[in-house]
């Protein structure tokens, strides 16, 4: 293998297969990066067995070829280098050369042949969405879902996409998120699946370089998901099972409906939150027709802390428990005026944009 490519492509190129590798002690070529120069092109794949993901560049080659290369090392090394051309060359068996305006170095690799191969998914069924809006609903939804796998179902993200809305949501079983976004074109039939959540964080991730206005294809099989865009491939297995029929706990009813700043509901949460941390992180919304929220916690060890917030209010005077991280996590994703809708004390917390549709956020309420 010898060519020439840019630095910058280069870079870019390590930075976004990256992500999908994976640190294995009893597989060692799963912590490298396959190289792979043919048809002026270089290709770069990643894995982890349970998402990969692959790139490509052009380059000037003179010899095609492939190997295998510890990612960390080659990642770092690039990043180092002047933006300027890298000639790349593999000699003295598995070792990779590579030189460029003021250094040169050679790197040992692993044989092309140890490497998983990448699966290729059947094209079922697909959804095109710009790559903005699926950034945007994943970053409303991926901080709900389960960390733990005690039920595994709950550590993915369900889509559902018919005619030309996508819905993703995200539960843990204390909250839910619900993002509906708009399609690029309207799909034949309803298309439903659980991708895994650590799938979708690095897809974000990579939706944020610099693809924001690119359209992004999904392709959903009957067990794996591919992600398409500019010459990014993503593809990933999908989480067996049945989402839970979470519209059955939507409140139909609301005795209290308040509207305000997000941000200021968020700040004045953070500082009773420094208070609340001994307390399970539980604070008390109190809404009254007056005009004020007060959000407080109960005195713990280190002191208390009342918080008032203007808002708009309809409805009864009411109190709520809340998870105070569960409700800052929602608010440092909502920018404009938030409404929140509360019915008994026990009843789910509804939070959505005041002046759009197309987000829900439902907290379940802490017993007080």
């Amino acid at each position: 293998m010898k060519l020439t490519c840019s630095q910058k492509d280069l870079h870019f190129a390590l930075d976004i297969v990256g992500c999908a590798v994976s640190a294995s002690t009893t597989l060692p070529v799963l912590n490298n990066i396959l190289i792979k120069a043919t048809n002026k092109k270089l290709y770069f794949s990643a894995t982890n067995l349970e998402i990969a993901i692959s790139y490509s560049i052009p380059a000037d080659v003179k010899n095609e070829g492939a190997i295998t290369i510890p990612a960390k090392l080659i990642s770092s090394y690039v990043s180092l280098l002047e933006d300027s051309s890298v000639e790349m060359r593999v000699e003295d068996g598995m070792a990779l050369h590579l030189k460029s305006k003021s250094s040169q170095t050679k790197i040992k690799g692993i044989s092309p042949d140890e490497f998983p191969i990448i699966p290729k998914i059947e094209k079922e069924s697909s959804i095109e969405i710009t790559a903005s809006d699926l950034a945007t609903a994943i970053d409303s939804t991926v901080f709900s879902a389960a960390t733990t796998s005690a039920r595994p179902i709950l550590a993915g993200v369900y889509m559902h996409a018919d005619k030309d809305v996508l819905k993703m949501v995200a539960t843990d079983s204390f909250r839910l998120a619900e993002k509906r976004t708009k399609l690029l074109k309207k799909v034949e039939k309803t298309i439903e699946c659980i991708v895994p959540v650590r799938t979708l964080l690095e897809l974000g991730r990579i939706l944020g370089t610099k693809f924001e206005k690119e359209p992004v294809t999904i392709h959903v099989s009957q067990n794996q998901v591919l992600f398409t865009l500019d010459g990014v491939e993503l593809i990933s297995r999908l989480i067996e099972g049945k989402f839970p029929d979470y519209e059955k706990i939507i409140p139909k009813a609301t005795r209290t409906k308040l509207e305000t700043g997000a941000d200021h509901l968020a700040m004045a949460t953070k500082r009773v939150s420094l208070f609340a941390k001994e307390n399970n992180n539980s604070i008390k919304l109190t809404a009254t027709n007056d005009g004020r929220l007060q959000v407080a916690t109960d005195e713990t060890s280190v002191g208390e802390e009342k918080a008032e917030v203007d808002i708009k209010m309809s409805g009864e005077n009411n109190k709520v428990a809340l998870n105070a991280q569960y409700l800052l996590d929602v608010l440092s994703r909502m920018k404009e005026n938030v409404a929140i809708e509360m019915d008994e004390r026990l009843t789910p917390v509804v939070i959505k944009p005041a002046k759009k549709e197309d987000y829900l956020y439902i907290i379940m309420p802490l017993k007080v």
